[in-house]
């Protein structure tokens, strides 16, 4: 049995009521289940959530909300890690024969139903723990700087001032959309970002975090513009 486990608690402070808030003509977790639902992977799609009102929108977009997650794993700090380990423990204890458990992010608008699919084929390719949407770094961050505090300039990596960007390892970034993790590594909080961590590579022109008013109006015109013409020309689909 396959499960998916969207985390969307209530308590949001930098866009308050972001999960359930109107996105693209829809509340924004509406996004992440139906890609779940359209990729006809997961025998349950589950919503743990804190708040009443996400679990009523939740329910009305056909996900489960089989039980309300503990205030313990809804305050500010708590990680992914817990709240999904959580969730799997009570499928386990309900008497679900898990081989899969996938957490996708509430606010994911832009997961597909191929790449949920595509990561669940990288975790069964190996003896994966985790199969996860990761994209690269726009620029070189063997080429980043900071700014002094006496307001000059300081490079992270000066040994890279002389060497072309196309000579730097490439870098990469968890784009925030889903993680395939197989039970026993959720329950166990084994690492996400480790060696048994497989990645699946997202063209970053669709991986958009979503932590700010500026960012949530970027997403919108960018899955207006998908939606009406398309991936770019010469573009990973």
């Amino acid at each position: 049995m396959r499960i998916a486990i969207i985390p969307a608690r209530g308590g949001s402070k930098r866009i308050p009521r972001k999960n359930i808030r109107n996105f693209c003509g829809r509340p924004m977790l509406a996004w992440s289940v139906d890609a779940a639902r359209a990729s006809a992977l997961f025998d349950h799609i589950i919503v743990s959530t804190d708040d009443p009102e996400i679990a009523d929108v939740a329910r009305r977009w056909h996900a489960e909300v089989p039980f309300m997650r503990p205030d313990e794993l809804s305050a500010d700090h708590v990680g992914t890690t817990a709240v999904i380990s959580h969730a799997t423990s009570w499928a386990l204890e309900e008497g679900w024969h898990l081989s899969a458990v996938c957490c996708i992010y509430a606010t994911a608008p832009f997961v597909r139903p191929e790449d949920l699919k595509h990561g669940l084929d990288a975790l069964a390719a190996g003896d994966w723990d985790f199969a996860l949407s990761v994209t690269e770094f726009r620029s070189s961050i063997f080429r980043s700087f900071r700014q002094l505090p006496e307001g000059g300039l300081e490079m992270f990596f000066p040994e890279h001032f002389h060497k072309r960007t196309q000579d730097l390892p490439t870098a990469l970034h968890d784009a925030a959309q889903f993680y395939w993790g197989r039970p026993e590594a959720w329950i166990g909080h084994r690492p996400i970002f480790g060696g048994s961590s497989v990645p699946l590579v997202i063209p970053h022109w669709r991986v958009q975090d979503i932590d700010s008013e500026e960012d949530w109006r970027r997403a919108e015109l960018l899955k207006q513009i998908i939606e009406a013409t398309g991936p770019p020309p010469d573009s990973r689909a």
